[in-house]
């Protein structure tokens, strides 16, 4: 059985920024463990529980943003499927805008750093090509959401 996981693309808008588009920036937090990679705010579900509250949950401990700081974007979901260390895992990412943009980041022990990045550099950390194409529907979608406005 594979590993499941899952947590949120978190975003902040800038108000001051013209054009929208580059109003927006994801949190990434890198890992104080193996290769110091960045990845969004995620971890493994517990026995018992969904996965978004799951997402929920890791986010609190990892970036130390609750469900009250947080506003989960209807209409995106998205599952990443890779290996880690020979097995199978499933990563499941909602969005979320953080409400307030000057809320503070707390870090875990898992986390070293974490940095708030526009698209191109938020993909630019993050590395692997999934996750990269994930940042890059999150903006799709936001993008798509402001159209309609």
């Amino acid at each position: 059985m594979a590993l499941r996981a899952c947590g949120f693309i978190v975003f902040r808008r800038l108000a001051s920024c013209i054009p929208p588009a580059g109003n927006i920036e994801y949190l990434l937090l890198q890992t104080s463990y193996g290769e110091h990679h960045w990845t969004p705010p995620k971890g493994h579900v517990d026995p018992g529980e969904d996965d978004l509250t799951t997402a929920l949950r890791e986010t609190r401990e990892e970036a130390g943003l609750g469900a009250e700081q947080l506003r989960v974007i209807d209409g995106f979901l998205q599952e990443l499927r890779y290996e880690v260390r020979g097995k199978p895992k499933e990563v499941l990412y909602w969005l979320a805008e953080l409400r307030d943009p000057g809320t503070a980041v707390t870090l875990s022990d898992e986390h070293q750093d974490y940095r708030w990045a526009q698209l191109e550099e938020a993909c630019s950390l993050a590395g692997y090509k999934d996750l990269q194409d994930t940042l890059r529907a999150a903006q799709r979608h936001l993008e798509a959401q402001q159209d309609k406005q």
